[in-house]
């Protein structure tokens, strides 16, 4: 169980930027900085892939509306993503069953994504698009921060991750009136194209 606190964080971590994840595991483990990490994270190739998916997410996550067309794709891939890095830390180290971690950090990475999604929401709601680059770029330093932390100080790095995750649903239900308004703009830009779009025209 003392590789819970790792899981739990790889998993929050996972619902914001799944790649960086990866990318920062992998290279810790490549680096020999631990050796909680497998050596299927370590590979060439995937920390290449991984490496280009960050720059893709990189670049989509700042720019309005895009991030949010960027979440709902990855509505799957992060939970997944947290799921199957728990469970090969959990085979790497042994103290916890796979299954289990697989369940914990899927369902965390799940939790973080919505959270992560819903705050994009609202800050689309806002025409300007410096939020977007701000609240960014602070997932992006948060995610490298908390799992370098992570490797080193587990259980602090869980709490803070635990924290950061409750304090995020507070913001969204705090939002909620912003997210509706996301949702309502984007319904009527969708009629305007369909108008738009008509024939005969209307």
């Amino acid at each position: 169980m003392s590789l819970l606190p790792l899981v739990f964080t790889s998993g929050w971590a996972s619902g914001i930027n799944a790649y960086a994840v990866i990318l920062l595991f992998g290279v810790f483990g490549a680096t020999g900085m631990t050796d909680e990490v497998p050596e299927s994270l370590q590979r060439t190739d995937v920390l290449v892939v991984a490496g280009v998916l960050f720059v893709c997410e990189a670049v989509a996550d700042k720019i309005p509306y895009v991030d949010s067309i960027w979440d709902s794709v990855h509505t799957v891939i992060r939970p997944v993503s947290g799921a199957v890095v728990a469970a090969l830390l959990a085979g790497q180290s042994g103290s916890l069953p796979e299954i289990a971690a697989g369940a914990v950090g899927g369902s965390t990475a799940l939790m973080s994504h919505l959270v992560k999604a819903g705050t994009r929401m609202a800050v689309n709601s806002s025409p300007e698009p410096f939020s977007n680059i701000a609240v960014s770029t602070a997932e992006d330093f948060g995610v490298a921060g908390i799992i370098t932390f992570a490797i080193f100080h587990p259980l602090a790095a869980a709490i803070i991750a635990g924290g950061l995750l409750l304090a995020g649903i507070v913001i969204v239900i705090f939002l909620a009136s912003k997210i509706r308004r996301f949702w309502r703009r984007r319904a009527e830009r969708r009629a305007r194209r369909r108008m738009a779009t008509a024939w005969p025209p209307l």
